[in-house]
């Protein structure tokens, strides 16, 4: 990188996101500091955000042409998706119906946006399936932040989706051949078929069958957060991949004092235990994680994401029990010895940058993904359901402290992560793509 940041000033930044809070909120901190550098920055997402782009003082589109979708009322807007049990068919769906048909609407809201604010790059989380054609059909230089594991494809791996390790074996080998290819031929076939349309909708050759590795394929730059230690290694990696270390959400103003609970120092072990926003579904983690440690000498802390959180209570009015709608991790993370979690990739983040050990349970939205990397890479455990057992959580959690391993792998990664500065970094990459873009 030859480019200085300070050439960013006056330039025009468009961030196109799928609207759920993974996807949008680790990005606000690099919207925020593109903004300290002058730049002119505006974001497109659904109007459910408009309260939070107003805090951030960030201009926000909304969808025009289509349903506005987004976390909280995906289940209303498609209902036939919550009566799809079969993990690999609700992938399925949701690649056809939330990421790939949607991408024509998105492209034409993004154009109009346009014709009004001439941006000169758009930055997308690495789903936003709009972002190829933006690139082709604008001409605008497109960034793709990599806010979940990197989906590149790699014939060194198996394939993205489901949750499987990589194997070193000749024969393994071979298996994750045949499974790529039956997922982008079988399994996964109607949902890149659909967005294979959208490219034959505006004349745009694709030589990708996988619909995430298009993404990856198509942006100028890709820029990955995490670290090499926190990914799978291969020989085929593209070159317009990057890692940019802990990119991190833009910090709320803090309005009083920071959580804190007496409990905290009256408790030798301490469990942190969330199912992020989206998974209203109690009886997947939190329950079992309620029923492994009541009434026992471990600090149980609950995060609903403010579901159920007074029927919990009074369902578990124990004293080594807190159950609350939200705590801020990094108040609460620091006194922790573990951190179970559905494998939320900003959460699992927050818990190695406090070098805390995870218990990872997830198999939704590629959660599967980020739980295959921590079992494998030894950084905790991987449960490997979406719905462990009281007897599995309490387990993994005394298999944990009693193994040193686990920590200490974790201090290692950190010392990688600590040779990135992320913002100064991402913005570095965002000028020294603009200076190469032809006048």
């Amino acid at each position: 990188m030859t480019s200085s940041i300070e050439q960013l000033a006056g330039k025009k930044v468009l961030f196109a996101t799928i609207s759920i809070d993974a996807h949008i909120n680790p990005l606000t901190g690099l919207a925020k500091y593109l903004q300290d550098l002058g730049c002119d920055v505006r974001w497109y997402a659904s109007k459910y955000y408009t309260a939070k782009f107003h805090q951030l003082y960030i201009y926000h589109y909304t969808p025009k042409q289509h349903k506005d979708v987004n976390g909280e009322n995906v289940n209303e807007i498609h209902p036939e998706r919550a009566r799809i049990k079969d993990r690999v068919a609700k992938l399925n769906y949701d690649m056809t119906n939330i990421l790939a048909k949607p991408a024509v609407n998105h492209f034409e809201d993004i154009r109009h946006i346009y014709e009004a604010f001439p941006f000169d790059i758009m930055i997308v989380d690495s789903m936003f399936t709009a972002a190829p054609i933006v690139r082709k059909i604008l001409g605008v230089p497109v960034i793709a932040i990599g806010v979940i594991p990197l989906a590149e494809a790699s014939r060194y791996l198996p394939p993205y989706g489901l949750g499987m390790t990589p194997s070193q074996h000749p024969f393994g080998r071979l298996k994750q051949s045949v499974l790529r290819f039956l997922t982008d031929q079988i399994l996964f076939k109607q949902s890149y078929k659909a967005y294979e349309q959208v490219f034959r909708h505006y004349g745009i050759r694709n030589k990708v069958v996988n619909m995430l590795d298009s993404i990856v394929k198509h942006a100028d730059l890709v820029l990955q957060i995490g670290t090499p230690g926190l990914e799978y290694q291969r020989r085929d990696m593209g070159s317009n991949i990057r890692y940019i270390g802990a990119l991190l959400p833009y910090p709320a103003s803090k309005n009083g004092v920071p959580w804190f609970d007496d409990r905290l120092h009256q408790y030798r072990k301490v469990v942190l235990v969330t199912q992020g926003r989206t998974e209203k579904d109690s009886s997947k983690i939190i329950l079992p994680a309620l029923e492994a440690f009541r009434d026992t000498n471990v600090l149980t802390i609950i995060t609903t994401g403010g579901s159920k959180t007074a029927e919990l209570r009074a369902m578990y009015p124990y004293r080594n029990v807190i159950i609350e709608d939200y705590i801020p991790f990094n108040e609460v993370m620091p006194y922790a010895d573990v951190f179970i979690t559905n494998g939320g990739y900003g959460g699992v983040l927050l818990s190695l940058q406090n070098r805390l050990p995870i218990i990872a349970a997830g198999a939704d939205e590629c959660k599967n993904e980020t739980c295959a990397r921590i079992g494998y890479m030894k950084y905790g455990i991987n449960l490997h359901t979406a719905s462990p057992s009281a007897d599995q959580i309490s387990e993994a959690f005394e298999n944990i402290l009693d193994t040193p391993l686990y920590k200490t792998n974790i201090s290692r990664l950190m010392e990688e992560f600590n040779q990135y500065d992320p913002m100064p970094l991402s913005a570095a990459y965002v000028a020294d793509l603009l200076t190469k873009q032809p006048a």
